[in-house]
């Protein structure tokens, strides 16, 4: 799955959680969840369960502290798909 595809399928799993509508609109692999989009730590744990189930993978401890970012969520996302 490409890093494209992947954003569009984090897109509607993020939105909710979303503060800023201009930085969402902008989203790229730069963003940053925490900084750009104003998203806090408690919503991010549910954008990663979201995650699991729309990719059907399952995303340890250490990776879920990685997932800062669009960049770091789509390389866990293609590492997870890759073990599968």
């Amino acid at each position: 799955m490409t890093a494209e595809e992947i954003i569009e399928k984090l897109k509607p799993i993020v939105k909710p959680f979303v503060k800023d509508e201009d930085a969402f609109n902008q989203l790229d692999a730069k963003t940053d969840f925490i900084t750009d989009l104003n998203i806090n730590s408690a919503n991010l744990v549910d954008i990663v369960l979201d995650v699991e189930d729309a990719f059907g993978i399952v995303i340890d401890n250490a990776s879920m502290e990685k997932m800062l970012n669009v960049e770091n969520t789509i390389a866990i996302i293609q590492t997870k798909l890759a073990e599968k």
